[in-house]
């Protein structure tokens, strides 16, 4: 048997919580516990899904009034122990169960446990009914019906793909998606997502089931991803890879200036440190650009001069180690 469980300890916050305490306490918990964050974590996962529930409570006026109020009974003896049905508590709460259309006094002992009584205060089961009373007089009055509620469909989970954009997944942010079935969600995205990788919207799927968003990454016309590394190539011109100079090169996170040491070879890679994908909220991997010395297809009439000039002139052989 279930017993009483603590809410308010639950999402770390004082019973005289304010409605947006109680909301920043649950973001940032349910940030913590996610099972995208916490991947073949039992215990996150049904942390995760115990700061859902204590959220769903506390978060409407009208549920956490029943509850606090019912909270005064559970050392009484009501949900507690582990054999037979608890005893009544000495006392009897008339709760205001307006969005289930009931009203009356409740005797506690007729929960097997707490969860049974969250369970009926989240409106998953109507056990009572207006009848007509037929022993005369033409007068209405309340009974119970005992017998079992009808039983719900099952729930099944749906999986949807979501394509992003390399810059998209980078800085993560709310995305707004269209389902088959005509819905629209915003998704509050977290940076650094993965292709591959699934994002669950709880409830969102079939019959009260969950939602997995299956995520794929847009290839790029100029970064490539590989892990949390993120590679390029940068074309520089033949006598800028003598020289050596100082370039712009495009980030994820914007232009970087980058020195291009002199004597360069094509092919040679520069590392640009904690420039690439993130791996966590703090710490990013790095981004790897290969030069590329590209040569100018029509060059002009006067570099042609000059790069005959060279040629007369220059200094060294190519050539020199080739096989005699």
């Amino acid at each position: 048997m279930q017993n009483f469980r603590n809410y308010y300890e639950i999402l770390g916050v004082p019973k005289t919580a304010t409605a947006d305490e109680i909301k920043r306490s649950y973001r940032r918990l349910a940030r913590k516990y996610h099972p995208d964050l916490n991947p073949n974590d039992k215990a996150a996962e049904e942390r995760f899904k115990d700061i859902g529930e204590a959220y769903e409570v506390l978060s409407d006026t009208t549920k956490r009034q029943q509850y606090d109020r019912f909270g005064q009974y559970w050392k009484q003896g009501g949900f507690q122990g582990q054999g037979g049905r608890a005893p009544a508590p000495r006392e009897q709460y008339t709760p205001d169960f307006d969005r289930s259309g009931y009203t009356g006094d409740v005797d506690f002992s007729q929960y097997n446990d707490f969860q049974e009584f969250v369970d009926q205060l989240l409106g998953k089961f109507r056990t009572n009914e207006r009848a007509q009373d037929t022993s005369g007089g033409g007068s209405s009055s309340y009974r119970t019906n005992t017998q079992a509620p009808p039983r719900p469909a099952p729930r099944r989970d749906s999986e949807a793909l979501l394509e992003l954009p390399l810059e998209r997944a980078y800085v993560g942010g709310r995305e707004r998606i269209r389902l088959e079935d005509g819905r629209s969600l915003e998704v509050n995205m977290p940076a650094g997502v993965l292709s591959g990788q699934r994002i669950r919207l709880k409830g969102q799927g079939a019959s009260g089931g969950d939602l997995y968003l299956k995520i794929t990454l847009k290839p790029h016309t100029f970064f490539t991803l590989e892990g949390s590394d993120i590679r390029c190539q940068l074309p520089i011109s033949p006598s800028e890879s003598v020289l050596g100079i100082q370039v712009e090169v495009p980030t994820l996170s914007g232009l970087v200036k980058l020195t291009i040491p002199p004597a360069v070879k094509s092919g040679q890679q520069l590392r640009l440190s904690g420039k690439g994908f993130p791996k966590d909220t703090r710490t990013f991997g790095d981004q790897y650009v290969e030069v590329q010395i590209v040569v100018p297809k029509n060059p002009s009439k006067r570099e042609r001069e000059l790069y005959e000039q060279l040629l007369e002139i220059q200094s060294f052989d190519p050539r020199e180690n080739l096989p005699k």
